[in-house]
């Protein structure tokens, strides 16, 4: 999807859709979020709220999907996450469902926030295994409403076969091309687990330093967990990248599977909406791949 794809919403636009479906909000200032997102249009409503629009259909069934779970969820994970108050109509020219959220102060993970990355890594691995051992009874299986996250790799074969076979340098195809088979080599052999579906610096938040929130669980579903361990080589390194891998209980194959999707969105999705590759991470997929070729 290209970006003159979204859907257009502007400031007055959801000011009338507040007024309209919830006049006790009407009062309230909206300004826009300065880092909305690819999914969705997200915009400050008073000081405590923000208000969050799917930018095209695909994402809307996310919508309801975040409703129904996340205030479930929200109890038995260690830190905040992103909390539904209401879910809006389509009305006012705007076609889809859309939600208001409790704000979550923070800012977006980075090493210049972070004052301590291995033990970042730890209480991020620490949430992941607690949204893993939530019950996950009647939780949605991964398909098109989540873009495959939890499901197989297999997916996306065809997509990064052809990003590798465009590669320039001979050594980067066999490097890749021997990374994703491996990843594909294998399948998640116990029962589905939550997962989180889209664990990136953006949807991490930091306060003091410290990991403070999770937020946009918009990929959310239950199947394999590999698909959360992409950040182990787009954020972490060296010894936080130990600390992330030894906190978290999944076997070689399922980290094997993670340098896959890593491996999938750098060189496929480095730059939604655009074409380019995220060396860096293919160079640090690469690099674990060699050191600790776990199967």
């Amino acid at each position: 999807m290209s970006s003159t794809d979204k859907i257009p919403i502007d400031v007055p636009q959801v000011a009338q859709l507040i007024a309209t479906q919830f006049p006790k909000w009407a009062n309230l200032e909206i300004t826009p979020v300065k880092n909305s997102g690819w999914d969705n249009k997200t915009f400050h409503l008073g000081p405590h709220m923000t208000v969050r629009l799917p930018s095209h259909a695909d994402y809307e069934g996310q919508v309801k999907k975040e409703q129904v779970w996340l205030p479930k969820l929200a109890p038995q994970l260690p830190l905040p996450i992103s909390l539904p108050l209401a879910m809006g109509k389509p009305g006012c020219g705007y076609p889809l469902h859309w939600s208001i959220y409790k704000w979550l102060d923070g800012n977006t993970a980075s090493i210049a926030h972070i004052t301590d990355l291995r033990q970042f890594a730890i209480a991020l691995a620490e949430f992941l295994h607690a949204l893993e051992k939530c019950d996950p009874t009647g939780g949605p299986p991964a398909s098109e409403h989540n873009f495959f996250r939890g499901g197989s790799l297999a997916v996306y074969d065809d997509e990064t076969r052809a990003a590798i076979a465009a590669l320039d340098d001979k050594k980067y195809v066999q490097a890749t091309t021997a990374v994703w088979n491996v990843a594909l080599g294998s399948t998640w052999q116990r029962p589905p687990v939550w997962v989180h579906g889209d664990i990136a610096i953006g949807n991490l938040l930091v306060n003091n330093g410290q990991l403070s929130a999770v937020i946009d669980f918009g990929q959310l579903g239950i199947g394999d967990p590999a698909c959360d361990l992409a950040i182990a080589w787009t954020l972490f390194t060296g010894e936080s990248r130990e600390a992330f891998r030894a906190t978290l209980p999944l076997d070689n194959a399922t980290w094997a599977r993670g340098r896959g999707w890593a491996l999938w969105k750098a060189l496929c999705w480095a730059f939604p909406g655009e074409k380019g590759i995220d060396w860096r991470v293919v160079d640090q997929v690469l690099l674990d791949h060699t050191v600790t070729p776990f199967i």
